[in-house]
């Protein structure tokens, strides 16, 4: 293809698309059915997790839920089964650790089946600065937010690519597209978790394998008790999230094959100006939404007795 033929395929292409996602700020999309599929969760033993799989339990879907705290993944089997769902497989899990995640994944394809939706949720943060945080949390948190996703798609993208069918959900953070101050190992970990997700995705297009759908899920803090103590300068701007508002979000994302997902919709507008404003005028706009300061007062989930 010569260059004149390729250049006005990009324009009339770049129209048509540009036109389609104005059309859909108006017309929501449709829904696609998610019954009969195989949803994995990890970190599914509280908070998102827990929550993302309420709202699958009344869907028709076999759940199979990962936790490292088997008091936690055992409530959520219970809730969702309370809830109507029947297949339910739970099962303890420290995604920090390549051969337990290997292992694990191994006894869900004997027990269960083939896993269709692999939702990557489980994350940890030490809420420290870089110079305080110790190595052995330092790397911790590199194993949970984002080496384990290399695990868990190594696992099980095998099988949805040999039937061109599959859904891949990455729960990362707008930590993940825009630095903050005192969460350097937190935001590195999320940068690369979108960055890996991102580049899977090309790949998976490049070979031909468009039945395989990706989701990249970038939320402000939530209210989970992961973030407790961390604050918002201006709340109406940039809320502190509910979770379940996030969760209900999150499976509609799936439903409608939506590759980003920003939380608020604030998130949309504050990373278009990122990227096109000049550094320093970037860092002024950073400081008045009192970015320099979320984490002043971060105190974080605390553990029960």
């Amino acid at each position: 293809m010569n260059f004149f033929l390729e250049t006005l395929r990009v324009l009339v292409l770049s129209i048509y698309f540009s036109l389609e996602a104005f059309v859909k700020l108006f017309i929501p999309s449709r829904k696609k059915s998610v019954a009969g599929e195989t949803v994995l969760i990890t970190g599914a033993g509280s908070g998102i997790g827990r929550l993302m799989a309420l709202e699958f339990s009344t869907m028709g879907v076999t759940l199979v839920l990962w936790d490292i705290n088997e008091e936690g993944i055992k409530e959520t089997g219970r809730l969702v089964k309370e809830r109507g769902a029947t297949d339910v497989y739970t099962y303890v899990c420290d995604c920090s650790k390549r051969d337990e995640v290997y292992k694990v994944a191994d006894q869900v394809k004997r027990e269960v089946g083939d896993v269709t939706i692999l939702i990557n949720n489980a994350g940890i943060v030490t809420g420290k600065k870089f110079m305080d945080a110790p190595d052995g949390l330092v790397e911790k948190t590199m194993e949970v937010n984002t080496m384990a996703h290399f695990w868990t798609y190594k696992s099980f993208l095998p099988a949805m690519i040999a039937r061109n069918h599959g859904h891949l959900v990455s729960v990362a953070s707008s930590a993940g597209l825009i630095g903050v101050n005192g969460l350097a190992d937190y935001c590195a970990s999320k940068f690369a978790a979108i960055g890996f997700a991102e580049s899977v995705g090309l790949e998976l297009l490049d070979i031909g394998k468009d039945g395989i759908k990706t989701t990249i899920v970038c939320p402000f803090f939530i209210n989970t008790g992961m973030f407790e103590g961390c604050n918002t300068k201006w709340p109406r701007m940039i809320p502190i999230l509910e979770p379940h508002y996030v969760a209900k979000k999150v499976v509609n994302a799936i439903q409608t094959n939506q590759v980003y997902l920003l939380l608020p919709k604030s998130m949309y507008f504050i990373m278009g100006l990122k990227n096109i404003l000049p550094t320093k005028l970037g860092l002024l706009l950073g400081d008045y939404l009192g970015a320099f300061h979320f984490m002043d007062a971060f105190k974080g989930r605390i553990k029960k007795d």
